[in-house]
């Protein structure tokens, strides 16, 4: 469905976007995700054809943004993170306006309308003045006027910023729904809502992606052993005792205590070093039955922190 290939962004001697490429398949989300100053907008203003590339192509379900603008915006639907929503209009007056815009037809426009004011759920303000409207109602007809002509692709920038958390959590479940029938690429900063909602992350640093998988398995590929969870039986006060005199087992933390005699522990060592052997050696010397250890994955957050730390941003 979209196609980015080689694409860089100059400006003087400065990349905003540096010889990015990657695609986006039918019906996937996708989180783009980037420090300040990353690039993400800049790459997301490029595949909307807001601005053009120094150098790349962007191929929208077959059509050059820059070739063929017309047939491949056509299959866009962009929600930038200010709504680009007229105040002095009521909802069906603006959203009647983008169907003109988007030339929609008129036999398909009252039912087209009807329908996406009931996905976003604004159907109960159709007659509001969009100025009267809070900032949770204006991002929703920001997305209906994205939706407007049913493209295939949805593509939104910041889309719950400034929402409260019950707003994110409605217009989380409006992303899900939007996945099962458009490609969907969104920014966010809120980096919980990715995980939930993405099926895909994709991070960029200093106008390259550094890393692009599935949230659990990028916290797979990052932890490597390092953070364990252990459920020990015996004393607490002794198994923490034995752990930390062992020089590759750096941390020992009580969890809780989940089952009568045992105690759950969180142990840590050095990010490159796996400690899944040190662990069962260290409580084999001492007599200490091991009856679960489990890696813990790192959180999207520390993901995001992990790969981006050394990378820095610039945008």
């Amino acid at each position: 469905m979209i196609e980015v290939k080689n694409l860089t962004k100059r400006y003087g001697q400065h990349f905003a976007v540096n010889d990015v490429s990657f695609t986006v398949s039918d019906g996937e989300i996708l989180g783009f995700l980037g420090p300040n100053g990353a690039g993400k907008t800049t790459t997301m203003n490029i595949i909307t054809g807001y601005i053009a590339a120094t150098e790349g192509d962007v191929i929208i379900n077959g059509a050059d943004i820059q070739a063929e603008p017309e047939k491949a915006k056509a299959n866009i639907g962009y929600l930038p993170d200010a709504p680009p929503v007229y105040g002095d209009m009521r909802v069906d007056e603006y959203l009647n306006f983008v169907a003109d815009i988007k030339k929609v037809k008129s036999s398909e426009r009252a039912r087209m309308i009807s329908d996406i004011k009931e996905t976003v759920k604004i159907s109960d303000i159709s007659k509001r003045l969009i100025k009267h409207l809070s900032k949770g109602y204006r991002q929703r007809v920001g997305l209906a006027q994205a939706m407007m002509g049913y493209p295939e692709v949805i593509i939104m920038d910041e889309p719950t910023v400034g929402l409260d958390p019950k707003q994110i959590i409605e217009m989380r479940d409006v992303i899900k729904k939007l996945g099962k029938k458009h490609t969907v690429i969104l920014s966010s900063h809120i980096l919980p809502e990715v995980s939930v909602v993405c099926d895909r992350v994709m991070i960029i640093s200093k106008g390259k992606i550094v890393a692009s998988d599935t949230p659990e398995r990028l916290s797979s590929n990052l932890t490597h052993g390092h953070k364990m969870s252990v459920r020990a039986k015996g004393d607490a006060g002794r198994i923490v005792s034995v752990a930390q005199d062992y020089p590759i087992i750096k941390s020992v933390k009580v969890d809780a205590s989940r089952e009568p005699g045992t105690v759950d522990l969180i142990m840590t060592g050095d990010e490159d070093v796996d400690i899944r052997e040190a662990i069962f050696n260290c409580m084999a010397k001492n007599n200490i039955p091991i009856l679960q250890m489990k890696s813990l994955d790192l959180t999207l957050e520390e993901i995001f922190l992990q790969i981006t730390s050394s990378e820095g941003g610039g945008e």
